[in-house]
Formats: C-alpha cells, sequence, structure tokens
C-alpha cells in the first residue's frame, strides 16, 4: 500500500519536459511512481488539475541562525521551498570554537542584519564542530537542509585570531583542507566565500584574507569530496566580476567542481553589468568551466529607521556612527540644530551604495510604533515640502515623534527594469537564487522569489513557459549543487512535492509580523497560490491549515564525488 497518492494534476516534473496529466504515489518518503498510479493508499489528496511540481530549492540563505528555533524556516516553506542553503558569503555557525562566539555573533549580525536580541535570545550555544551544529538543528526539521561551511569559519577555527590579520601558512593552509574535508563528510554541500563582506569592525572577512594558494588548496579538497563554491564577488563592477569568473573557472576546471556566485543584478547604476558578465560566463562555459550566476527575481527594496546601522547608510558615515549611539545620545544629537545640519548636508552629498541609486526623497513611511494615519505610506519628500524643511530635517522629526521606532522603505531602487529581467532570467546559464532568506530581517522581506517568478515573468512577461521556470527552481539548482536524488518527481527520488495554482501563485504583500525570538519584529511575505507542500511524503504546508506538525526535514545528501 501507498503511503500518499496525489491525483489529477499537472506534473511538471522538473526536467522541463512537456507538463501532463497524472498523479503521483509516494511510500516511505520517496516517490515511487508518476504518471498513472494504481493501488489503494493512506492518504489521497486531489490536486484538482493543479501543477505538481518538485519542491522548489533555495540555493542562497542565511537562516544558519533561524534553523535553532525554526526548523520549518518560515515562511520559505510555505513559498513551495523544500530545501534550503544556509552558509552562504563565507559564514556559517560552525565549525566554530566557543571563544569565538561573540565575534562571529557581532559579525553575523552586522553583514546579515539580525537583530541581537532575537539573535542571543534564539540561540543557545551548544557546538563547536560542524557534526556538533547539525545535530543540533536535525531533530527539528521541517525542511531539508543543505549547508554549506563558511571560508571565514574554517580560518578562524585553524588561525583563530590571526585569520583576521594575515595570510595562512602552509602548515594552517593543510590543516583548513583536513577541516573543510570533516565538515564535507559531516554534511556540508561544498564551502562559501566572500571577496566583499566586511565586519561589525568595518574588517575584511577573514576570508579575503587567504592568498590564492589558500583558496585553490581548498578547492583541491572540495574537488576530492564532490563539494560546490559558492563566492559573493565584487558583484557592482564590471571589470572585476569579470576577473572573478575568470578565477573562478579557472578553479572549476583545475579542480572539476562546480562554482556559483551571488548576487548578479541588474542596475541603472551601471547597465551594460549584467550583459558584459553574462557574455564572460558564456565564453568559460563554453570552455568547459561550470561557473553559474545566482539572480533574484524580485526588485530591491529597502528598509530604514534610525535605531541601528543598516546597509541603507553604508555610505552616509555620519549617519551609521549617529545609530551606533546609545538611544539617548542619539536623541540628544539627532535634536541637536547643528548636527542636524550636518546630517543633511551629507544627505545632499553622498556616495550611492554599491549598484545601487537612492534618493531619500521617494522614501516613505513604512512602519511606526505608534501609526500616524496622516503620515503611514506618505512620501518623504512630499512631507519635507509641507514642512517647508530639509528631507533629512523630516526624517529625523518623524523618527523623533515615534521613538525612533518609525521605519521608512526605499522600493524598487535596483534590479527593477521588469523587461530587462525578463530576458536575463530565462537565459538558461543564469540561475534563480541570491534570495538571502534569513537575513536583513528587519530592512526587507526576502521570501516569494519563487512566487514572482511566476506570476511576474512567466504569466506577466512570458518570458519562459512553466516548465522551464519550475526546471529552474528543481533540476537545475539540484544538479548543479550535486544533491542527490532531489530536484525531479521520479521514481526514487525524495517525495517534496508542492502542489500549485499556476493562475495564481504568487508572493503576497511586504508585512511586519512579531515572530523572531524576544518578541523581535521581521518584515515577511506570505504565499499565494501554493496548495500543499510535502517534504520528504509529509505534509508539511496547506494552504488551508497553515504549517503541520510532522517534522520530517533532513540533512540533505550530496552525490559523492
Amino acid at each position: 500500500m501507498l503511503d500518499l497518492v496525489i491525483r489529477n494534476g499537472l506534473i511538471c516534473d522538473g526536467s522541463g519536459a512537456p507538463a501532463y496529466r497524472g498523479d503521483v504515489g509516494v511510500r516511505d518518503g520517496r516517490i515511487v511512481a508518476v504518471g498513472e498510479v494504481s493501488g489503494e493508499a493512506r492518504e489521497t489528496v486531489d490536486a484538482g488539475g493543479r501543477v505538481i511540481a518538485p519542491g522548489f530549492i533555495d540555493p542562497h540563505t542565511h537562516y544558519d541562525a533561524q534553523l535553532v528555533w525554526d526548523g520549518l524556516a518560515q515562511p520559505s516553506l510555505e513559498h513551495g521551498v523544500t530545501t534550503v542553503m544556509p552558509g552562504n558569503c563565507s559564514l556559517s555557525l560552525a565549525p566554530l570554537r566557543a571563544e569565538h562566539r561573540d565575534l562571529l555573533g557581532a559579525t553575523f549580525r552586522k553583514i546579515e542584519e539580525m537583530p541581537k536580541n532575537a539573535f542571543d535570545a534564539g540561540l543557545t550555544w551548544t557546538w563547536e564542530s560542524f557534526a556538533d551544529y547539525l545535530a543540533a538543528i536535525r531533530s527539528g526539521l521541517g525542511v531539508n537542509v543543505a549547508p554549506l561551511v563558511g571560508h571565514s569559519l574554517v580560518r578562524l577555527w585553524v588561525m583563530g585570531l590571526d585569520a583576521r590579520e594575515r595570510a595562512a601558512t602552509d602548515a594552517e593552509i593543510a590543516e583548513m583542507q583536513r577541516l573543510l574535508a570533516e565538515c564535507l563528510d559531516a554534511g556540508a554541500v561544498g564551502m562559501s566565500g566572500s571577496w566583499v563582506d566586511i565586519d561589525h569592525e568595518l574588517r575584511p572577512v577573514p576570508a579575503r584574507l587567504a592568498e590564492p594558494k589558500e583558496l585553490d588548496a581548498l578547492c583541491a579538497t572540495l574537488g576530492e569530496k564532490g563539494g560546490i563554491l559558492q563566492i559573493v564577488p565584487e558583484f557592482w563592477d564590471a571589470d572585476l566580476l569579470c576577473a572573478r569568473i575568470d578565477l573562478l573557472a579557472d578553479l572549476s576546471r583545475k579542480h572539476n567542481i562546480a562554482t556559483t556566485f551571488s548576487p548578479l543584478f541588474d542596475s541603472n547604476a551601471a547597465p551594460e553589468l549584467v550583459g558584459i558578465a553574462l557574455d564572460r560566463v558564456r565564453l568559460q562555459t563554453a570552455h568547459g568551466a561550470r561557473v553559474v550566476p545566482q539572480m533574484q527575481t524580485r526588485p530591491i527594496d529597502l528598509s530604514f529607521d534610525l535605531g541601528a546601522p543598516m546597509s541603507t547608510f553604508a555610505t552616509l558615515p555620519g549617519w551609521w556612527a549617529m545609530t551606533l549611539l546609545p538611544h539617548t545620545e542619539k536623541l540628544a544629537q539627532l535634536r541637536d540644530p547643528e548636527r542636524r545640519a550636518a546630517l543633511a548636508a551629507e544627505m545632499d552629498h553622498f556616495m550611492m551604495p554599491i549598484g545601487l541609486q537612492i534618493d531619500f526623497a521617494d522614501s516613505y513611511v513604512k512602519r511606526m510604533g505608534t501609526p500616524d494615519a496622516a503620515l503611514i505610506g506618505r512620501r518623504v519628500g512630499d512631507i519635507a515640502a509641507e514642512r517647508g524643511c530639509h528631507i533629512a530635517e523630516a526624517i529625523i522629526d518623524i523618527a523623533l515623534a515615534d521613538d525612533l521606532a518609525t521605519s521608512f522603505g526605499l522600493d524598487a531602487i535596483g534590479h527593477n527594469d521588469d523587461a530587462k529581467i525578463a530576458t536575463m532570467l530565462a537565459d538558461p546559464l543564469i540561475g534563480i537564487g541570491a534570495g538571502d532568506g534569513g537575513a536583513h530581517v528587519t530592512n526587507f522581506a526576502t521570501y516569494g522569489d519563487t512566487g514572482y517568478l511566476f506570476s511576474r515573468y512567466v504569466r506577466g512577461f512570458d518570458a519562459m513557459p512553466l516548465e522551464t521556470a519550475v526546471r529552474k527552481l528543481t533540476h537545475d539548482v539540484a544538479q548543479l549543487w550535486g544533491l542527490r536524488q532531489r530536484g525531479l518527481l521520479r521514481p526514487g527520488y525524495a517525495a517534496d512535492v508542492v502542489v500549485f495554482d499556476a493562475e495564481t501563485i504568487d508572493r503576497g504583500p511586504e508585512i511586519p509580523v512579531e515572530d523572531l525570538p524576544a518578541d523581535g519584529f521581521r518584515y515577511i511575505r506570505r504565499a499565494s497560490g501554493i496548495d500543499r507542500v510535502f517534504v520528504n511524503g509529509a505534509l508539511a504546508y496547506s494552504q488551508d491549515a497553515g504549517y503541520a506538525p510532522p517534522r520530517a526535514g533532513v540533512i540533505a545528501e550530496r552525490i559523492a564525488a
């Protein structure tokens, strides 16, 4: 007898082949039949003509911390995501010696913009090794996890605080190789690195201090074990990005590894960049390299408030320094006429953040501690004009009146030429990714890139057929990352299945929720058009009942080298 049959659906099996009407049979967490499925089952689900597809795979997340207290990786699961890859951008939560926990916590919170109170309240550190971290989260998983180990963590374990200061010796590199192999054997699917990130003290993350021979040696270990390399390159500069693509291509060919970089996004600040980078990827692919850029589907939105430093203020040193002050000192500065004038002047003449174009006059009042109907949703430039003041003063005065609890929004400030992006996303060399789930939680909602792919680019722009969009979210990712028996609806494969309505699947509006530890708030998006999500054969989410009790997620296995 089967455990589950999903009948009467439009099967998009993940391969990109034409969809067809049929059923899917499941036993013991595995797919056993696809097409015409006969026989009895303990549970039968009528798909009602909706799409039956493999569970979506998100290759760029930062759920490392959230998985400790939320093994469902909410709300990604309700968007059809059944497998997540945490540990990107050189940062994982293991391997980590106890004496370095505060350092990593501060670094992680700065780069991934996680509120300190939620991070500290949600994490009970019980591990040091990578294997022990996986053991700490394994029993509570409702979603599959294919984790990366961060290069910065490997360096920090081997070199201690010297990892932040210097290049490694040959002996240290050899020890890093041994440690990386240990992490891969424990369940890591690869290693992540970064050529751009800075920590809470504005210093390069340890991975950036690695000499070429160190990265080459670690890639040799990845090649021996069948692991992937993920990197964050200088994504805002075409020349630097092409140089990095060449380097990744060389590593890919030399060590027979897959490499992926993220993000690749379009911006009016560098309108030719994506085309130039894609031409270089096409050239290197033709010469046998595996270098896959990850592109998000959504426009880039940002939020900011005056309560804490945020990436919006990255090129505004006066504003950044002000947000670092204790609350009472911050209030005093914001009320001081001389300081206010200096902040206004800085806003008039600032360098744009990398790859973006910001006009603070276009920001709007997004969220307030004490809502004011006369302000919510209104453009700051219009409010400033009404008050006869500088836009900086309008931002400051609105925030002061709300005890700095007001959040301001900047929508679609990059990656927002939809017609252009439609063509890019359809390119077979571009992967869907760079979602950042679990990070930047009070800055913007990263969730729902999957639904947005269908609503905006399949239905809206007709940029690709339904079957191609499903393939890009499933088999393409599983194949690149070497995930064993995932990403397709095939007998023997894991029964990760999403049932959705092709005409209504979408992401909902961005909303604030207070569901982080210590009553912390974050922005999320709910899913639309997702009927059911199964993880390893168990119902994990349904549109009618929400998240289901079974925790059937596992540490996803990679194909052996």
